[in-house]
């Protein structure tokens, strides 16, 4: 827990009436955002001011502030929360002018409606309150680091969230399951992170309050504190947003890469690639309300497009988000591209031979594009105890790794929390997450108990029609102008054939053999007078994660199961002897 959060939800108590804990939010958030701010500008505050004085055109008075103080941001107000209270009466004025002179970069406190809550407290007499509170406590990056800040962002939104019975996952991602995405993203072997001067980019298209983004940074600098990770975003809900732009401003970054709107349906950064890209989308969520959009573009892209590869049942929108990362890769001639997604299961397996979801899979395997993909324990989030997987993309595979896929069981690897957070009972430890990447780095030669290594064609798979033939009255086949028989569509059935069965290849052996070897050893010798109808053979691709590490436990033995039934029932009857003494 946030210890720095618990003391800003504190503040929230003085709001007890006039707000319900609901609406605490949209006061403390920007509050707390405002006061990180003018923690930042406190020790250049008199040289902005004269800076001010000397240069009318905003621009030049950027480029002169940028050079004297390092930040791409400023604010010529002369008010500030040291000199804010002296003018009691004055005070929902005064604060509004000190949020309109900030740079034009800093639009965050529009997304919260700021200036409408501030009369609202002056209208609840709870503004000066509120403005003492927060002016009391020390928000500046020397004293609260930005990962602590990150952690009391965090914390606020979940406590609001949980106020309000809202799940708090449409916003963050914890930061253990970000530490290891970001490791694994990172842990390739042709990029030499540690070389002097390196320029990256890093972008996130549901960026929320930019964990992702801050840890990713603070990976690579830890790495080399030469490197430079330009940073891009994109998000759609508008606190998430005003939170994520305003922490990297904070931290000097250039936050017109931060972009505010709905990926899937606006591209901010349309034409735009990425050395890496890194995603935790909404799970299950309808897209229905973007479907029109979708279909549009797809159709008016063609082959080359980003939804080109197919789409999702309307009911989920991962994939789209999956697809749009692999749009967003570096090409391979300009270095490749890397992308790190968090998704839960159903990407893996929904949706039958030549469905939306089953020709994303095969365009990305059939591309080559994935690399691996990691289990994560289960109860890891706030807001959901089901199953999630990090899948890694890479289109400039190591030489080892090309047309093969590593599957990681990292379902053990966790560590119990002391306290529950919401539905996150357990956290990914550095242990924990060493062991992963080690496995990961180890590839072939990493314990078979817990990473297998699969060729691409492993996945595919043809689901192929068995007919059989429709009687007459007389019981025998009924057949047509050509004497062939004609299918009972009553008794139809369909078997799904590994491109892999008999330890064939596609390569080595056709699509008809293989076929062919599966119905005479698999079906006809069950229903001798079927057929396969090839015309209507369909291909498809499925990643089934638990079937590759099923461990089979036998079954216990029944006189086990009996003697444990008679210990029972011998409880229940000395219970009920007691009750009726």
């Amino acid at each position: 827990m946030s210890t720095l959060g618990s003391f800003i939800w504190l503040i929230a108590d003085q709001l007890r009436g006039p707000y319900r804990p609901n609406q605490y939010g949209t006061v403390i958030l920007p509050f707390t955002i405002l006061r990180r701010l003018d923690c930042v500008l406190e020790p250049d505050r008199a040289m902005v001011q004269e800076l001010t004085a000397r240069y009318e055109n905003p621009n030049r008075l950027k480029v002169e502030v940028k050079k004297a103080t390092g930040r791409t941001f400023y604010n010529t107000s002369n008010y500030e929360f040291a000199n804010l209270l002296a003018d009691a009466d004055g005070l929902a004025d005064n604060l509004a002018d000190y949020i309109d002179r900030f740079s034009a970069d800093v639009d965050v406190f529009e997304y919260f409606d700021f200036k409408k809550e501030i009369l609202a407290l002056e209208k609840a007499g709870l503004l000066r309150e509120i403005v003492k509170s927060f002016g009391a406590v020390d928000l500046h990056p020397g004293v609260v680091s930005n990962a602590d800040m990150g952690d009391a962002f965090e914390y606020i939104i979940r406590k609001f969230n949980e106020a309000a019975n809202e799940t708090s996952g449409d916003h963050y991602t914890p930061r253990d399951a970000i530490r290891l995405l970001v490791d694994l993203l990172f842990a390739e072997k042709d990029v030499d992170l540690t070389e002097g001067g390196i320029i990256r980019s890093l972008y996130d298209p549901t960026a929320g309050t930019g964990g992702m983004l801050s840890l990713a940074e603070e990976h690579l600098l830890a790495e080399n504190p030469e490197a430079k990770l330009s940073l891009y975003g994109q998000e759609y809900n508008p606190q998430s947003y005003a939170i994520c732009k305003s922490d990297l401003l904070a931290k000097g970054h250039d936050t017109s890469n931060i972009a505010f709107g709905n990926t899937l349906t606006d591209d901010a950064f349309k034409g735009r690639q990425f050395d890496f890209c890194m995603s935790n989308p909404p799970y299950g969520v309808d897209w229905k309300q973007y479907a029109k959009a979708v279909n549009e573009e797809r159709d008016s892209a063609g082959p080359y497009g980003r939804f080109a590869p197919g789409l999702p049942a309307t009911s989920d929108g991962q994939m789209l988000f999956l697809l749009h990362l692999t749009h967003k890769m570096r090409e391979p001639e300009d270095g490749g591209g890397r992308v790190g997604i968090v998704m839960n299961g159903s990407p893996l397996f929904n949706g039958g031979a030549e469905s939306g979801p089953s020709d994303i899979r095969r365009w990305l395997l059939e591309k080559d594009l994935v690399e691996a993909i990691v289990a994560l324990p289960t109860n890891m989030f706030f807001n959901t105890g089901i199953a999630t997987y990090i899948w890694i993309l890479d289109n400039t595979k190591h030489p080892d790794r090309r047309g093969k896929v590593q599957l990681i069981d990292g379902t053990s690897f966790w560590t119990k929390m002391r306290k529950n957070l919401g539905s996150k009972g357990r956290e990914i430890s550095d242990d924990d997450r060493a062991k992963v990447v080690r496995l990961y780095a180890d590839f072939e030669d990493a314990d078979p108990e817990l990473s297998k290594v699969l060729r691409n064609d492993e996945f595919g798979y043809w689901t192929v029609t068995v007919e059989r033939p429709l009687l007459d009255r007389g019981g025998n086949p009924a057949v047509d102008r050509k004497g062939n028989p004609k299918p009972d569509s009553k008794k139809r059935d369909t078997e799904n054939v590994p491109f892999t069965y008999g330890g064939s290849t596609v390569g080595a052996a056709g699509e008809r053999e293989v076929i062919q070897a599966y119905f005479d050893a698999e079906v006809k010798p069950h229903v001798p007078d079927a057929w396969v109808d090839l015309a209507k053979t369909k291909t498809g691709y499925e990643i089934p994660f638990t079937r590759h590490f099923y461990k089979y436990v036998p079954p216990r033995l029944l006189a086990e199961i009996d003697a444990d039934l008679e210990k029972q029932v011998a409880k229940i009857l000395e219970l009920l002897r007691e009750v009726e003494g």
